[in-house]
């Protein structure tokens, strides 16, 4: 691990001595990102990266997956707005915010997360666009798992189980589960059991269903392959036996701290970030972002 920094300090540099802007807090990949606040230049646009699959808040555990590179994207925004651009990562909007001085002018994050979390942190934001994954998708769904070993079948044998949700803020995991499991037929306590990431999700299937309890939890699509690759859990210990409708995922918001000129600029150049092959590359999408569909 200590090599891979090593490597990715040493590209941050050179981007920075090759750019006219910095690109900042670069967390090792894997580890929680530090909450310690970060330089900014005067009159830098600022953007929150919350995106679980951005290389700093991710691992390298699985080739070509959750290594989104958005230092490359704050170099591209630069270019096309004519502005230095600061890139903060941050796993909670808090902690975005509290590394950035509670500036922000861009937030790139889970739908969900993003618009449930920016009222508490005193953020008002407005929707731009969404991020397109490598399959061409803007969603994502929550898994419905139990451990390979559970005789259950279908939500409908969950009715003696114990289920862990997430968070009200991820929907994939809270609201929309709720939802897909009540449409079995099933019966959802008023208050839920939770878990605050997926990983414990997925731990606490495998163990508590070897100590011999009855458990269910519900991840994210994305975090999936995470768990295998990293370790988590090993290949083949979950069993999913129920999806839900696909919910936004990573999208970009603008905070009221952006005049309506400079969120139209910024607005324009993210639209056109399918037109740069490399930068899809690097930020591990089909088509960049684009524009919310508009609903019949």
């Amino acid at each position: 691990m200590a090599e891979n920094l090593n490597r990715r300090e040493a590209l941050a540099a050179a981007a920075l001595s090759l750019a006219a802007f910095p690109v900042l807090a670069v967390d090792k990949p894997g580890e929680k990102p530090a909450e310690k606040p970060v330089v900014i230049p005067e009159n830098a646009l600022v953007v929150l990266v919350m995106d679980p699959l951005s290389a700093q808040l991710s691992c390298p555990c699985v080739n070509g997956y959750g290594q989104r590179d958005y230092d490359k994207l704050g170099k591209f925004l630069a270019d096309k707005i004519g502005r230095a651009v600061a890139v903060v990562y941050g796993e909670s909007l808090a902690g975005a915010l509290k590394k950035s001085s509670g500036k922000a002018h861009l937030v790139i994050g889970k739908d969900s997360v993003v618009r449930t979390t920016a009222p508490g942190n005193k953020l008002a934001v407005t929707y731009l666009a969404a991020l397109t994954g490598k399959d061409g998708k803007t969603t994502q769904t929550g898994l419905v798992c139990v451990a390979a070993t559970d005789k259950a079948v279908t939500p409908v044998d969950l009715k003696e189980h114990t289920i862990y949700f997430g968070n009200p803020a991820a929907e994939e995991k809270s609201a929309a589960a709720v939802k897909a499991l009540k449409d079995f037929g099933l019966e959802v306590p008023a208050k839920l059991d939770t878990c605050a990431t997926c990983s414990e999700g997925a731990t606490k299937v495998v163990e508590e269903t070897k100590a011999g309890k009855k458990v269910a939890a519900v991840i994210s699509s994305y975090a999936h392959p995470l768990l295998e690759g990293c370790g988590t859990i090993k290949k083949g210990e979950l069993r999913v036996i129920a999806e839900t409708e696909p919910v936004p995922f990573i999208a970009a918001f603008a905070t009221d701290s952006l005049p309506p000129a400079d969120r139209d600029a910024v607005k324009a150049a993210l639209l056109e970030v399918g037109k740069n092959k490399d930068l899809c590359t690097a930020i591990e999408t089909k088509e960049g972002f684009i524009e919310p569909a508009k609903k019949k």
